[in-house]
């Protein structure tokens, strides 16, 4: 073989090797905790335990050396969209997303990996609504379309023998909007009434005139349902199992203090509201909105077939399969080495 041939045949091994190595897959995460880790949840009181978690640091301590930074969202279709996205790893989020996002991934997407928060939802309606017989032709607000407030109020409806519509019309209007302008909106007088999360609900109460008209603890056995839970994507949950471990148990710390000090938890609250928002609940709104909810970290796992058959009732996404929905491994390890029982993922996933 001559010199020159022998050159070109190097040029060609070196081009076929930068062209592999172009082409090469993304390199795998390293194994370990991961270096960040980014959190979105709800300035709701629903949503306390995430609240009390970055306010009390109980995060930041159980996280160690992965960093975390955190989003504020409104409502669980939007914070979905940027999980699914990949712009954050974890949410705390209502049921009906967290369903909808499985199912529309066929179980790719993410997965639930606690509980958080059960109650804390209802109807609130102007003067002169007494009954369901009351609401033909009127303007009802949810949070978001496709949120758990939004299927609630639709199912509810249609079994009250109502219809509604995702694009508006039907005998009653649902009208999927911010819960802040929500307020407005009802104290104008240009909405009926609201299926909202606390303290949205004790806002309109106390601030608007506002009743209620179904607590929705009343349509569950026991008056318990899942408001909020810890929903976690499933590659990251893959990469870094020992980062999500940590979460869960800042988690579980900021769940256990909330009701362990009941008598402190509203400031506790205000103080992560005030740094969010750079405005407090007053106190009696609150009081009053602590008082209708519960925090746990068993996510009531055997509620949400019936979340998903309310969901398709109303028109709300797709049926499908929920096995797989819920991986409650980990959280059930961190309760085991508290001395606790473990937590039951219902037959949908892992525990």
């Amino acid at each position: 073989m001559t010199p020159r041939i022998i050159r070109r045949a190097a040029v060609l091994l070196a081009a076929s090797a930068l062209l592999l190595s172009g082409c090469a897959a993304t390199p795998a995460p390293a194994p370990g905790p991961a270096a960040d880790l980014r959190l979105g949840y709800f300035d709701n009181v629903t949503h306390a335990p995430a609240l009390v978690g970055v306010q009390k640091h109980f995060f930041t301590e159980a996280l160690g050396d992965t960093t975390l930074s955190t989003q504020i969202f409104s409502a669980g279709p939007a914070a979905v969209e940027a999980l699914s996205a990949g712009a954050i790893d974890a949410a705390y989020i209502g049921p009906s997303p967290a369903v909808n996002t499985f199912i529309q991934s066929r179980g790719a997407s993410a997965t639930i990996v606690a509980g958080a928060t059960t109650g804390g939802a209802a109807l609130v309606v102007r003067e002169g609504i007494t009954s369901a017989a009351d609401l033909s032709g009127a303007t009802l607000a949810s949070p978001q379309l496709g949120n758990t407030q939004d299927v609630a109020l639709r199912s509810w409806l249609a079994d009250e023998g109502y219809t509604t519509s995702t694009t508006g019309g039907g005998d009653v209007l649902v009208s999927p909007t911010d819960s802040s302008v929500t307020l407005s909106l009802f104290q104008a007088g240009k909405i009926d009434g609201a299926w909202l999360p606390e303290p949205w609900v004790s806002r309109l109460v106390l601030e608007a005139g506002a009743h209620v008209l179904v607590d929705e603890a009343t349509l569950w056995d026991d008056g318990d349902f899942p408001t909020t839970v810890l929903l976690v994507r499933k590659d990251f949950l893959r990469d870094h199992p020992e980062t999500v471990s940590a979460l869960l148990a800042g988690h579980t710390a900021s769940v256990a203090w909330l009701n362990a000090n009941p008598a402190e938890a509203a400031e506790a609250i205000n103080a992560e509201l005030l740094a969010d928002t750079g405005k407090a609940l007053p106190d009696p709104v609150i009081d009053r909105a602590l008082e209708h909810v519960r925090f746990s970290i068993d996510p009531l796992a055997a509620t949400f077939p019936m979340s998903l058959r309310a969901a398709l009732a109303a028109g709300i996404g797709k049926d499908g399969d929920l096995d797989g929905l819920f991986d409650l491994s980990l959280l059930n390890a961190v309760i085991a080495d508290a001395g606790g029982a473990p937590v039951s993922a219902g037959g949908l996933g892992k525990q």
